[in-house]
């Protein structure tokens, strides 16, 4: 099992005039992803100390080790699909055309072309970029607005995750106040509110969990990389919206990609997880889909009863 620690120089400030300094301190911390404040609390509690005024953290290095060996195999990577399927005359946004998938070429039709015994097949699939599970570049939402071709790929691939959860709260908002006490900077922020349950149906598209522009703009405020939601939109969609967009407005002026139509948030924990949602390089285009998905480190035990330090949120 992976154990991951922090390596630091800090200074501690104690209510009594007295202080310290440590240099090379090592802690252990609970995952690749830990904030300073939880590295702050870990090293005030690892010594012993207490009255403290203030930590200040120089320098911090984390690292992962492997943990010494307790009846458990090797970590490795398991990987998480987060999209939907594309499918032939699919609906995934009501009013707007499903992808028409046909054959450009049949395997019987390619054998006059090469060797006998040698056959291949090309597919032709026509669609529009909002289809299946997909993200949006700036070029969405205003013109001369950053394409798919020149958004950097440390916004798409790799990003450490927070997932929001707002499932089975009877809401359907996603309010600042719910984002308020999580670090946000240089991660993916996914929002499950449980809203792909309708997917494929009538009800996918009726009061759809949204997010909110104050908490929109809370994200822009605190750097987050990128943001997506399980739901058919990342605004409100119903008369009460009023046809307006603010988070898409909001995100997408400050550069943020954003990923609409996820699936399968609640195999992911809170924090720990890596996100990639990566669509082709396409110059002039402001949407297209994407193969989203996220890994996650876990181990084995002898025995082959998986073990892992998450399980799934269920709602009924």
């Amino acid at each position: 099992m992976l154990q991951y620690r922090a390596e630091l120089e800090a200074a501690v400030t104690l209510t009594s005039g007295g202080s310290l300094r440590t240099q090379g301190l090592r802690i252990d911390v609970p995952h690749a992803d830990v904030t300073h404040a939880e590295i702050s609390a870990l090293l005030v509690a690892a010594l012993g100390l207490r009255d403290v005024e203030r930590v200040e953290l120089d320098s911090v290095r984390v690292f992962g080790e492997q943990a010494e060996p307790s009846g458990h195999s090797p970590i490795r990577l398991e990987f998480v699909e987060l999209s939907h399927v594309i499918s032939d005359g699919m609906t995934t946004f009501p009013g707007v055309p499903g992808p028409a998938i046909s054959p450009h070429l049949t395997w019987a039709e390619s054998r006059s072309r090469y060797a006998e015994g040698t056959e291949f097949s090309m597919d032709r699939v026509d669609l529009i970029g909002q289809t299946g599970t997909y993200l949006d570049s700036p070029r969405h939402r205003y013109e001369g607005g950053t394409d798919l071709a020149g958004l950097p790929l440390e916004r798409l691939a790799g990003l450490p995750v927070v997932v929001v959860r707002t499932i089975g709260e009877g809401r359907r908002a996603v309010e600042a106040s719910d984002l308020e006490p999580l670090t946000v900077a240089g991660h993916a922020v996914l929002l499950h509110t449980g809203g792909d349950r309708h997917w494929g149906t009538p009800a996918y598209a009726e009061d759809n969990p949204y997010l909110t522009a104050d908490a929109a703009g809370l994200l822009v405020e605190r750097g987050a990389a990128l943001v997506g939601i399980d739901s058919v939109n990342l605004d409100d969609m119903s008369a009460a919206g009023g046809g307006e967009r603010p988070a898409h407005t909001i995100l997408l002026a400050a550069g943020i990609p954003i990923v609409e139509h996820l699936t399968g948030l609640e195999q992911l924990p809170p924090t720990g997880a890596r996100f990639t949602a990566a669509p082709p390089r396409i110059s002039g285009v402001g949407t297209f889909p994407v193969r989203a998905f996220a890994t996650m480190p876990w181990f084995e035990p002898h025995d082959h009863t998986r073990s892992a330090g998450w399980l799934p949120t269920t709602v009924q």
